[in-house]
């Protein structure tokens, strides 16, 4: 660990990823807590909160990672590769189930999509010169394309959009302008973002609609992701996507108001004062929030504007929280387990959800009903805990815990051995 290091954002990164890696992995998807889904459409619920507070901590790290703003050739190159690397990685998750080699089946075929992955992380997570970097990830990207768009059935209709593929486009656009421009300029622009999507999606109606809306499938978002995403979007819904084009627009917002807070806390203020100012910004964004979701309702599959705010003044405050008890208070007990999360949170992202896939696709006897077929993930779930508890959705936040469990046993491996892993 760095001198330099902001403690409380990665402990705040940590606490993000944990919670991710629980609310993505259930022993059931049929028997979850509340909290831990998503808003059905309108409103906001804790694992709608994950999303854009990555984005916002991302925003915060910029600053941080090039205190200097020196603006060159090098320094735009490692933040284009950088992108795309991220870009890559989130793009492979899709791409990871429907991989064919050779004909394979079975166990063979998992392992083919394995070496595959390991090699697509090791290209897009290894330490190579500046070059190599770049021209590995331009090469990984391009060869995603041709199998997307080639009309070969496996990849026709591959998804392309996703989380870290929003990331990377925001880190690219927030850290240009971090380089390029001066904090009112930001402040301006964040302004403008927010503005100009809440227009865009209040005034402008989809094509084919007389009056705007905001529903499911019907609004102007929806209708942009089905011309330029076609037959590349979220499977459940085929024609809209949450992390699709118009959408990702006001999620820059998001990485730019991270961005701010970043170079507050990497100001020259008196650590009180800093914590005094973000606490209070992140209130007033929280209260903004809720008052603009009077008329352009809070909506994470639309990014919306109230959205942007709410969750944005959220993470504000959780993080001027965090600063005062780790940084100011030097209060750290507790904070171990988030932080060794919070220092490799790349190597979660991107195994944690190729995993779970691979577990899905090995058949063992249903120990439900033995005549049946299920899949490892189902069958370590119904055999090991399932049977321990009477309530389903503890049984299936227990096991989403266990997960977590393996994966903060490997992390505090990584960290005692300095191993850390980034794009």
């Amino acid at each position: 660990m760095t001198k330099d290091r902001l403690i409380s954002l990665d402990v705040f990164r940590g606490l993000t990823i944990f919670l991710m890696t629980i609310v993505n992995n259930p022993g059931s998807w049929s028997a979850i807590y509340p909290p831990l889904e998503h808003a059905e459409w309108h409103g906001c619920t804790p694992t709608d909160l994950v999303f854009p507070f990555f984005v916002f901590i991302m925003g915060v790290a910029i600053s941080f990672a090039m205190p200097t703003k020196t603006y060159d050739s090098t320094t735009f190159n490692k933040i284009f590769t950088r992108s795309l690397r991220m870009i890559c990685l989130g793009i492979f998750f899709n791409f990871f189930s429907s991989i064919q080699l050779f004909g394979l089946e079975g166990i063979p075929l998992i392992i083919g999509r394995l070496v595959i992955t390991t090699l697509v992380g090791y290209a897009l997570m290894g330490n190579f010169d500046a070059k190599l970097k770049t021209y590995l990830a331009i090469s990984i990207f391009i060869i995603y394309m041709i199998l997307a768009y080639s009309g070969i059935e496996s990849y026709q209709s591959v998804r392309l959009p996703g989380v870290l593929q929003r990331i990377g486009i925001v880190y690219f656009i927030a850290s240009l302008l971090y380089l390029k421009t001066t904090q009112q300029t930001q402040i301006l622009v964040t302004i403008g973002i927010l503005l100009s999507y809440w227009a865009i999606m209040t005034l402008i109606p989809a094509p084919g609609f007389e009056i705007t809306n905001l529903e499911k499938g019907t609004n102007l978002a929806a209708w942009v992701d089905s011309i330029l995403l076609k037959g590349h979007m979220w499977e459940s819904t085929k024609t809209w996507d949450p992390e699709g084009v118009l959408s990702t627009i006001p999620s820059i917002a998001t990485g730019m108001i991270g961005l701010l807070i970043g170079q507050l806390l990497n100001s020259a203020l008196l650590k009180t004062e800093k914590f005094k100012k973000i606490l209070l910004i992140g209130v007033i964004l929280i209260i903004l929030g809720q008052i603009w979701n009077i008329v352009f309702p809070i909506n994470k599959a639309l990014w919306t504007s109230s959205y942007v705010l709410y969750t944005a003044g959220l993470a504000t405050f959780t993080i001027s929280l965090l600063y005062y008890v780790i940084d100011i208070a030097d209060y750290k007990k507790g904070t171990k387990l988030f932080l060794i999360w919070g220092v490799n949170p790349m190597i979660v992202f991107f195994l944690s959800q190729i995993v779970p896939q691979a577990m899905g696709m090995i058949s063992l006897p249903n120990p439900k009903i033995p005549t049946e077929q299920t899949n490892l993930w189902d069958y370590l779930y119904f055999l090991g805990v399932q049977p321990y508890f009477s309530n389903p959705m503890t049984a299936s936040l227990v096991f989403a815990l266990l997960y977590a469990g393996v994966w903060s046993i490997l992390l505090a491996y990584f960290y005692k051995k300095k191993m850390f892993f980034k794009v």
